[in-house]
């Protein structure tokens, strides 16, 4: 399995702000690692649309809107992706329309997703059948914020797949939301959820493997019951439409080996790094992994996680 974080290629709205050669190139340093992976994940931050009616008005510093041309679903596919997750903030930025308009995209590229509509995406890899489902906060469903319902979700999925990994859009915001929060995260007044609860209450419920993502930044791994949580893989490639000075630019690209009862083996974070109008790039410095292990030991002590410094991730015996 491997995951990244939000994926925002480049918008034409308001005025347009869109990478060369309709963004084919976006993608080029990073595609041989997903493509490796049998499944490979990312949060699609923004729709796949033609439509003309946003469903809010752009507030500077506050309130940004996204869009996307609908033809940018093949770089998707042809970097390796095969799942995104469209349950966050920015999926009904241009209404209904514009997220049916994204899906419709997506299953063109040949592309599985999940939204809060209840989607979920299927695998069958090597005889394990694996489920994938995503959530955010906000209201129901498929809410962190009101969680019984997702959880049962859960539970109920995890009666029917051997894998059930969960794509979780959720947590504060910012290069001062780096630290994982105990108890409900609030982003401009608006809860976020209580990320640390529901990931170890769905690991409780038959999650094996809980990606997260939303505040921007990278944040810490966490080995919860023998399985793995990443509290945000951050931003990975969101051409000109979010910051990504400082740690808001470091890209990691996790990958992760589950036994086919949905335990840990092991993973690894391979480290990149955007700049404004770019997409990830290798980072030799490995800016994103000496973040995250920095964070882990910080945020979870009791966690047995142990990183490598070529990136790889292992369990202390």
């Amino acid at each position: 399995m491997a995951a990244v974080g939000d994926i925002m290629m480049g918008s034409d709205f308001p005025t347009a702000k869109l990478p060369p050669r309709g963004g084919r190139d976006l993608f080029a340093a990073v595609a041989p690692y997903l493509r490796r992976a049998d499944i490979a994940l990312g949060n699609l931050e923004g729709p796949l649309c033609s439509e003309q009616t946003p469903t809010k008005e752009p507030l500077a510093g506050r309130r940004y809107l996204f869009r996307t041309p609908p033809s940018y679903a093949q770089n998707l596919k042809d970097a390796g992706l095969s799942v995104l997750s469209l349950a966050n903030n920015h999926a009904v930025d241009f209404g209904r329309a514009g997220l049916e308009a994204t899906r419709q995209a997506l299953s063109g590229a040949g592309l599985q997703f999940s939204s809060k509509k209840g989607e979920i995406a299927r695998f069958d890899l090597h005889g394990v059948r694996v489920a994938v489902i995503a959530l955010s906060y906000g209201p129901p469903p498929r809410s962190i914020v009101f969680p019984a319902q997702p959880l049962q979700e859960i539970e109920r999925v995890a009666r029917d797949y051997d894998l059930v990994i969960l794509s979780i859009h959720a947590g504060a915001e910012g290069r001062g939301a780096l630290h994982v929060a105990p108890g409900q995260e609030r982003f401009l007044d608006e809860p976020r959820g209580d990320l640390v609860r529901f990931a170890h209450e769905a690991v409780e419920r038959g999650a094996d493997l809980v990606l997260a993502h939303g505040p921007h930044v990278p944040r810490a791994l966490e080995l919860y019951r023998g399985r793995l949580i990443a509290y945000s893989l951050g931003n990975f490639a969101t051409y000109g439409g979010v910051s990504v000075a400082g740690e808001s630019g470091y890209a990691p690209l996790l990958t992760v080996e589950l036994a086919a009862d949905g335990s840990f083996v092991g993973g690894s974070i391979d480290s990149f790094r955007q700049f404004r109008y770019t997409g990830p790039k290798p980072d030799p410095k490995r800016r994103a992994l000496r973040l995250m292990r920095m964070l882990s030991a910080a945020d979870f002590p009791e966690s047995p996680l142990v990183f490598g410094e070529g990136g790889r991730i292992t369990v202390k015996k």
